[in-house]
């Protein structure tokens, strides 16, 4: 009985390797609908407590009711709904990518 070429056995690891791989890559499922819509509307929720609160603690140190609450609830909004548009373009850009690639 011979030994086996070590050659040989090494180009069938990396075979083995790049198949293992590509399967790992299509076992990935893509990012679901609802999973979008959970972090969008994270974002946003985020973005309103957020400006809120800093507007609130603002208020209550410098005695400036509602002023600093509504400048800062609607700077918390702007911001969420910034994080929104950012992330809808990133699900679609990879919705395209996906869809390219098939």
């Amino acid at each position: 009985m011979t030994a086996p070429d070590p050659d040989r056995l090494n180009d069938l690891g990396k075979r083995l390797d790049e198949i293992q791989a590509r399967q790992q890559a299509e076992k990935q499922p893509p990012a679901s609908q609802s999973g979008i819509a959970a972090r969008l509307g994270t974002e946003l929720v985020a973005g309103l407590i957020v400006g809120g609160g800093i507007g609130w603690g603002i208020d209550h140190v410098f005695h400036t009711q509602p002023w600093g609450m509504m400048v800062f609830f609607i700077l918390g909004a702007a911001a969420g709904i910034r994080g929104v548009i950012r992330t809808a373009q990133q699900a679609n850009a990879g919705a395209a990518k996906d869809i390219e690639e098939k």
